[in-house]
């Protein structure tokens, strides 16, 4: 539906949630909506990015479907979620990708891969591409050192930039504010490193169906906590080279190798392990126009993790040169689509648990006037 009628389908929706209250110990939604007694469109979109879609309230409710009120929040608030993205992108013409999201990750994974395998192939001599390469600096007889560093941090930069600047749009339109101070700022940390909204209080959440389940948090921890250490590994790893004068690849005890195959693995489990949660999962609960941008990025760190891997295993070999360059495509395609994927939930999720954080350190102390 338009972005109009998701954010009215949303007020009506909350509308009836604040006047039942039958999930308020659910998640830390409910006890935000119920400091409200109205909701502009900027507490919307902070209550959309605060719900961390458990489903919990979607097999609660007296009021889901077949009832005639056919509340689905979970599926209206991800609804929501997605206009967000697109409200706060930047460059503003960008925001255009998100409506084919799916087609626009899948292109850009393939034509990374495709454009790094050309170049490679019209840059070097004929079969550089299929020969064995050993010792310090074999990465770099296939992609020059500075063609592979001046790419990487052209595109990280912009990708931070983009992401940074549509956090700040979504913090002050949802009334961030001065939201700040370390205690409030502890306790989001805490909720998101832990996930405490995907716990369901212990018993876990309705990740497939009615029953409770931990998979989901498990499967996200995985891949969160994996793309961290291979971002470590990486960040080692440039240290390695630039400040000590040791070139890639590096011996299998090192430190960038342990922390890149202990996150490689991480990223592939739970990446695997979400895409299977959700070919298995009710389907009910969610927004199904959304699955093409989910399944692709899911798809795309997938095969970051498992090429990475694979080009660690044979990076000895004749295959090391084209895994590579496939690995290289599958990472510059990350990058360049990272503000316009689904990638940026973990981030506007972060700021919608710092402010409520914050609101809730009000509410203790008496300061929360309400609105």
């Amino acid at each position: 539906m338009p972005a109009a009628e998701t954010s009215a389908e949303a007020r009506r929706s909350m509308e009836v949630c604040n006047a039942c209250r039958y999930c308020e110990g659910f998640c830390a939604v409910f006890p935000a909506m119920e400091l409200r007694r109205a909701f502009s469109d900027g507490d919307l979109n902070y209550l959309a990015n605060l719900c961390h879609g458990c489903r919990g309230c979607f097999y609660a409710c007296q009021y889901a479907p077949p009832h005639e009120f056919g509340i689905n929040l979970p599926k209206i608030l991800s609804e929501l979620r997605a206009e967000t993205y697109v409200d706060y992108a930047w460059p503003k013409p960008m925001a255009a990708l998100f409506r084919r999201n799916g087609t626009v990750v899948s292109l850009a994974t393939a034509g990374g891969i495709a454009l790094v395998l050309i170049l490679t192939a019209l840059l070097q001599s004929p079969g550089m591409l299929f020969q064995s390469h050993v010792g310090a600096g074999a990465f770099y007889q296939i992609v020059p050192q500075w063609a592979m560093t001046g790419v990487a941090l052209a595109t990280t930069v912009y990708a931070v930039l983009a992401i940074g600047i549509g956090t700040v749009r979504f913090w002050r339109d949802t009334g961030g504010g001065n939201a700040t101070g370390v205690r409030a700022l502890t306790k989001a940390m805490k909720d998101a490193l832990t996930l405490r909204n995907l716990g369901g209080g212990g018993h876990g959440c309705n990740d497939k169906d009615e029953s409770f389940s931990q998979a989901r948090r498990l499967n996200h921890h995985a891949l969160f906590y994996g793309f961290f250490l291979c971002l470590a590994s990486t960040t080692t790893a440039a240290i390695y080279d630039h400040f000590l004068g040791r070139a890639a690849p590096y011996p299998f005890l090192s430190l960038p190798v342990l922390l890149g195959t202990a996150g490689g693995v991480g990223m592939t489990i739970g990446s695997f392990g979400l895409i299977w949660l959700k070919v298995v999962g009710d389907p009910e609960p969610t927004a199904r126009k959304l699955w093409g941008g989910e399944y692709a990025l899911l798809v795309q760190l997938f095969l970051a993790a498992t090429t990475g891997l694979l080009l660690l295993a044979l990076r000895d070999t004749g295959a090391m040169g084209v895994l590579l360059a496939v690995h290289l495509g599958v990472i510059l395609s990350f990058f360049v689509t990272m503000p316009y994927s689904k990638f940026v939930h973990g981030i506007y999720r972060s700021a919608a648990l710092l402010r409520n954080a914050h609101e809730r350190q009000a509410v203790a102390a008496g300061e929360y006037g309400g609105h």
